[in-house]
């Protein structure tokens, strides 16, 4: 399936956002999902569809100081 994942195409194999994130090596914990403009809670990952064409944003928390 195609997906628009921050703003690119994507091909993958995953069918939820939990698939997505473990796909691309994404630690479900450092990251907010938001699909089709919607804030995926982190406990619904694993259940969550993606479909053919959706919009993904994964926002990476970044530590500094």
């Amino acid at each position: 399936m195609r997906l628009i994942v921050n703003g690119e195409w994507l091909e993958t194999g995953a069918t939820t956002v939990g698939g997505l994130l473990e796909e691309r090596g994404i630690l479900p914990e450092r990251v907010v999902v938001e699909l089709e403009g919607r804030i995926v809670p982190r406990e619904e990952f694993e259940r969550t569809p993606l479909s053919e064409g959706a919009r993904v944003e994964i926002v990476s928390f970044v530590g500094g100081g």
